[in-house]
């Protein structure tokens, strides 16, 4: 009856669960999850289980899935199942067999417990696991947010076990005569979880038997300060982003700013070693204005641009488009281009519409990105000049130089950089005859050209 007490004054305190309520308790058949839910049920709570079978072991997965029909069956507990053809999933989407197996899982209970009405889905987290989730974080770089262990809820996520210990859960189900299955994968030290149970946490409880309590305790005050640390983190960057850009004069007048800065960056996927060499990057330079500088996550990428820094998705490379005449073409989602021929005396000071001397030009054109080596004469200057240095003198930024379109003609001279300015050698004289006119639209300049 103790082990049920704790559990329910755990409940209690951190208010996870409604007697009145449906919930839903995923079940894999081991021993945590078989002592959840019937932990759950001896506290009088209405619940029902959920198991997946996702075919990773042959006969062993459908032992599970036969442990798990019988025992609720004896319990008299409705069981959904379901199964995964989870290889084939991960081989679709590029993910671990791990990540595609979790991606199906949980997608399945939100769906589940909308359609059945659930208040929350229990999952069968104990202490132990909190402690080897803190540990992991810990080894691979981590900041205060992943040293807190797993929290008791997580949206629709709760986890009644974690106030008790995986030895405590399997002395309970023994003293009752319970039966539970064993994933066999769980007992071979051959990823990082597993060495951690198996091997490291044992030496650690050799040094000190009270070291997985001493560690969850730890993870608690951690959770508690962290509630504050957010708090002022959030405060900061509403200060000091704007729009995904930061201004790094202000990040230095910050208490701790490399705190600032790592959770401004890691929910963009940048490493803490990234941030850390991006912080002594921009540390380095005593507040003095840098250009150009770059760091890349799998999703985004971070440039300096003055005293500011820039996040934005990671661009793919922008696509060429040919176009052989006069027309009306699709660069890309967002982007198309309109080419006509009008009467000589058309002329537009619109930055997304060129107008050039149409005998000047010769088709095809080409739209691309700028390349290394771009020069053009830009219109009212004389002489050329890089279409790099022309950008940088622009006060662009690395990102928006990397989606900077020139187009070309067939000889490879630059007619226009598109929405910025025309090449000086195609502009309308006294002697032009027709008029070249080419339209830009994209979101932002929606209008069509009213030169007709």
């Amino acid at each position: 009856m103790e082990f049920l007490k704790t559990i329910a004054q755990y409940m209690e305190r951190h208010r996870l669960l409604k007697p009145e309520q449906l919930h839903l308790v995923a079940l894999s058949g081991g021993a945590d999850s078989v002592c959840l839910l019937l932990c759950l049920k001896e506290l009088g709570y209405r619940v029902e289980a959920v198991h997946c079978n996702f075919h990773l072991r042959g006969d062993e997965s459908n032992r599970d899935e036969q442990f798990v029909i019988a025992l609720c069956q004896a319990h008299d507990i409705r069981l959904h199942l379901i199964h995964f053809d989870t290889k084939t999933y991960a081989s679709l989407h590029h993910v671990s067999i791990e990540m595609a197996a979790r991606q199906l899982r949980y997608r399945y209970f939100e769906q589940l417990r909308h359609d059945i009405g659930a208040a929350d889905i229990c999952v069968a987290h104990h202490l132990d696991d909190s402690v080897e989730t803190m540990l992991l974080n810990l080894v691979r770089g981590t900041g205060i947010e992943g040293m807190k262990g797993i929290s008791a809820r997580n949206g629709h996520i709760v986890r009644p076990l974690l106030c008790v210990r995986r030895h405590d859960i399997e002395l309970w189900l023994q003293e009752r005569g319970q039966h539970y299955v064993t994933d066999s994968t769980n007992l071979v030290a051959d990823v990082q979880r597993n060495r951690l149970r198996l091997d490291i946490i044992p030496r650690l409880e050799q040094m000190n038997p009270g070291a997985v309590s001493n560690i969850a305790r730890t993870a608690h005050w951690l959770s508690e300060a962290n509630t504050v640390y957010q708090d002022v983190i959030r405060q900061a960057l509403a200060q000091m982003v704007k729009d995904g850009t930061m201004d790094t004069s202000d990040l230095f007048k910050q208490p701790s700013p490399e705190c600032v800065l790592f959770e401004w960056l890691t929910p963009y996927g940048f490493t803490p070693a990234t941030v850390y060499a991006i912080f002594e990057r921009l540390s380095r330079q005593g507040g003095e204005q840098t250009d150009g500088l770059q760091w890349l996550s799998p999703t985004h990428q971070i440039v300096t641009h003055g005293q500011r820094l820039l996040v934005a998705p990671r661009q793919e490379e922008r696509p060429t488009l040919r176009l052989p005449e006069t027309g009306n073409y699709r660069y890309d989602a967002l982007t198309s281009f309109q080419v006509k021929v009008l009467p000589a005396n058309t002329i537009s000071l619109e930055p997304h519409t060129a107008t050039l001397d149409a005998d000047k030009v010769a088709f095809p054109l080409t739209i691309r990105p700028v390349q290394q080596g771009d020069r053009f004469h830009p219109f009212g200057m004389k002489g050329s000049k890089l279409v790099s240095d022309y950008l940088t003198d622009a006060k662009l930024s690395l990102i928006d130089k990397q989606q900077q379109l020139v187009m070309a003609d067939a000889d490879g001279r630059i007619v226009w950089l598109v929405g910025r300015r025309t090449d000086n050698r195609f502009r309308i004289t006294p002697t032009t005859r027709s008029t070249l006119v080419i339209s830009q639209q994209t979101p932002l300049n929606t209008q069509p050209s009213t030169l007709d």
